[in-house]
């Protein structure tokens, strides 16, 4: 079993929305491996968003910090801790 690293990085998006493009965009563009969980493709991640009581998109997760919006200061810091 593998410890938790800066690469698990979790993604909840959606197809029409516009931070999370830019979201995908700023990861990329920092070589930041993540794993995205598109609630367009999959309903199921509507309902693991509901059960952290998030209505909005782009969430990041990064270890235990979650963060809304597009907010690149916020995930470098959560990255390097």
């Amino acid at each position: 079993m593998s410890t938790a690293s800066a690469s698990q990085v979790i993604v909840y998006s959606s197809n029409t929305c516009t931070y999370c493009s830019k979201l995908k965009q700023y990861l990329n563009d920092q070589s930041i491996t993540f794993e995205e969980r598109n609630i367009d493709a999959n309903e199921a991640y509507i309902d693991e968003l509901q059960s952290m009581g998030v209505s909005a998109l782009p969430v990041t997760i990064i270890g235990e910090t979650h963060i809304l919006g597009f907010n690149p200061t916020r995930i470098q810091k959560a990255l390097a801790q």
